[in-house]
C-alpha cells in the first residue's frame, strides 16, 4: 500500500508518518504544500520527512495558486465568515487537498492522509475536497483511528519508536500560518475570557507600538482583482506580501472571535490577517461607487452563504462554483482605486475613484443648486411609499389600538 501524507514536519505529522507505515504496512510519501508558511525552512521539512521514514518527500510551491485561485476569488465575493473571519485557513485547504490528490495520482498511491483532529474543521475541508476531485480516493485520518489522546501520548510514542521530535518547543496553543494569515486556537486560548498571551502575534505589531504617524496607501482594482499598490503593478503573491508588511507594521487585521464550527461546537479563534484586511476595505470602497445599488445589495445578501460554503469545506462544490460565477460577473464593473489611512490598528477609507465605471454623479448628489434633480419629485415618491403604512395606521386607529 502507498499513502500520500499531508506533512508539516511537526510532532503530529512525524508520528503519523511512522504510525501509518507500521499500522498499514505502507509506503508513505510526504507531501508539503508551500502556501507561504512564515519563517519555515521547507528544505529542513523535506529532510525531516525522509529521516522519519518517508519514501519520497515532495515540497510544492502553491503560493500563486493559493492567491489567484482562492484568496482573490474570495475577495471578489467579499467573503467573511460570521462577519469577522477572512478564512485564511479555510482558503488554503483546497489547493493543498488538490496537491495531495495529484501527488497520489503521480505516485500511484492508494490513499491520502492528514493530521487534522476529529473535532476540527480541517478534516472536513481536506476530505470533501479530496472526494470532489477523486471520488474513489481512500482517506486515512489517524486522529479518528488511534488511541493516542494528546501531546504527551505523541511524545511517548515518538520516543518509544525513535521518531525524531522537532527541536523547537511547541507553544501552548495551536497555530496555522500561511501567506494570508496566522491563526491561533486551543490550549491557553480555550477560555474565551482570557486575553491572548503577550508576544503571541507574528505578523502584526502591537497597535500601541505601531508608528505614531499614519500611513496613506492606494490600492487599484481591475474587475475586482487588486493589481497595484501605491501605483506599482504587482503579481498576486508580491502584492499580498507587500500589503502584509504595510498592514503588519501598523497592527492591522487582528481579530479575536468565538466562531461556530461546521461540526456544531463553538470555538475561540485568534487571527491576524493584515494584507487581506486592507484589500477587503479597499475593495468595498471601490465597489461603493461602481456597483448598482440593487446588484450590490443582492450580492451582499449572498456573502454569508458563500462564506459558509468556503468555511465548511465546499470549495469544489457545484453551489460554490455557481455562486462564484455570479460574484465574478458582478465584479466586471469594479475598476478603480481606493485610498486608505492606516494608524495604530485602524483602517480608514479616505477616498475612492473610478475613471471608467463610476456611478457617482456629483451633479446629482450635490446639496447645492442643480438642474438635474427636481426635489419636488420626492413628494410623490414618499407618498406612494407611505401608502401601505398610512392604510395600516388608519385601520389600527379605527380598531382602537
Amino acid at each position: 500500500m502507498k499513502v500520500v501524507l499531508a506533512y508539516s514536519g511537526g510532532l503530529d505529522t512525524s508520528v503519523i508518518l511512522h504510525w501509518i507505515k507500521e499500522t498499514y504496512d505502507a509506503e508513505v510519501v510526504a507531501y508539503t504544500g508551500d502556501v507561504g508558511q512564515m519563517d519555515e525552512d521547507l528544505d529542513a521539512v523535506r529532510a525531516a520527512a525522509l529521516e522519519t521514514g518517508a519514501s519520497e518527500a515532495v515540497v510544492e510551491d502553491l503560493r500563486e495558486a493559493f492567491v489567484e485561485e482562492c484568496i482573490f476569488p474570495a475577495l471578489r465575493a467579499n467573503a467573511v465568515y460570521e462577519w469577522y473571519y477572512l478564512m485564511g485557513t479555510a482558503l488554503a485547504r483546497p489547493v493543498i487537498a488538490r496537491g495531495l490528490v495529484q501527488a497520489a495520482e503521480q505516485f500511484g498511491a492508494d490513499a491520502i492522509a492528514h493530521g487534522a483532529t476529529g473535532k476540527g474543521n480541517d478534516q472536513v475541508r481536506f476530505e470533501l475536497a479530496a472526494y470532489a476531485l477523486k471520488p474513489d480516493i481512500q482517506v486515512i485520518a489517524p486522529w479518528r483511528e488511534w488511541d493516542l489522546k494528546g501531546r504527551s501520548d505523541l511524545v511517548a510514542y515518538a520516543e518509544a519508536n525513535h521518531v525524531p521530535i522537532p527541536a523547537a518547543p511547541k507553544p501552548a496553543y495551536s497555530m496555522d500560518a500561511n501567506l494570508m494569515h496566522v491563526s491561533y486556537e486551543g490550549g491557553i486560548l480555550e477560555d474565551p475570557w482570557s486575553s491572548p498571551p503577550e508576544g503571541i502575534f507574528r505578523m502584526t505589531t502591537d497597535p500601541e507600538d505601531a508608528p505614531d504617524q499614519p500611513e496613506v496607501i492606494t490600492v487599484r482594482f481591475e474587475t475586482g482583482r487588486p493589481i497595484e499598490v501605491n501605483g506599482v503593478a504587482m503579481d498576486g503573491v508580491a502584492l499580498l506580501t507587500e500589503l502584509n508588511a504595510i498592514g503588519g507594521r501598523h497592527g492591522i487585521g487582528r481579530v479575536d472571535i468565538v466562531e461556530n464550527r461546521f461540526l456544531g461546537m463553538k470555538s475561540r479563534g485568534v487571527y491576524e490577517t493584515p494584507g487581506a484586511t486592507l484589500l477587503h476595505h479597499a475593495h468595498r470602497a471601490v465597489e461603493s461607487i461602481t456597483l448598482d445599488r440593487e446588484v450590490h445589495h443582492l450580492r451582499d445578501e449572498l456573502v454569508p452563504r458563500y462564506a459558509e460554503m468556503v468555511y465548511n469545506g465546499l470549495w469544489f462544490s457545484p453551489e460554490r462554483d455557481a455562486l462564484q460565477s455570479f460574484m465574478d460577473t458582478v465584479q466586471e464593473r469594479v475598476n478603480g482605486e481606493a485610498r486608505l489611512r492606516l494608524y495604530k490598528g485602524g483602517v480608514q477609507v479616505e477616498g475612492r475613484r473610478s475613471e471608467t465605471h463610476t456611478l457617482y454623479d456629483e451633479a446629482v448628489a450635490t446639496f447645492e443648486a442643480d438642474d438635474v434633480y427636481d426635489q419636488s419629485d420626492a413628494t410623490g415618491f414618499i407618498r406612494l411609499n407611505a401608502l401601505r403604512l398610512r392604510t395600516l395606521a388608519g385601520r389600527r386607529i379605527e380598531e382602537g389600538e
